[in-house]
């Protein structure tokens, strides 16, 4: 049997820590900056938990369990 493939989409996008959650990028930060606060734009500069529901399915593509 082959090996599974890692979907090469979410591994740019997502991180899998140590504990087992799934942590990703804050959306709002990529473009059009000028506008947004400099308190919104420190806000928005972690990362956040994937909710429960998407975390299994990120998993999946990321074959990790």
């Amino acid at each position: 049997m082959p090996k599974q493939k890692t979907h090469s989409g979410a591994k740019k996008r997502f991180r899998v820590t140590r504990n087992g959650k799934v942590m990703v990028q804050q959306k709002n930060r990529a473009h059009i900056l000028e506008k947004k606060s400099s308190a919104r734009k420190r806000r928005l500069a972690g990362e956040t938990q994937v909710s429960p529901g998407d975390a299994k399915k990120v998993k999946r593509l990321l074959n990790k369990r």
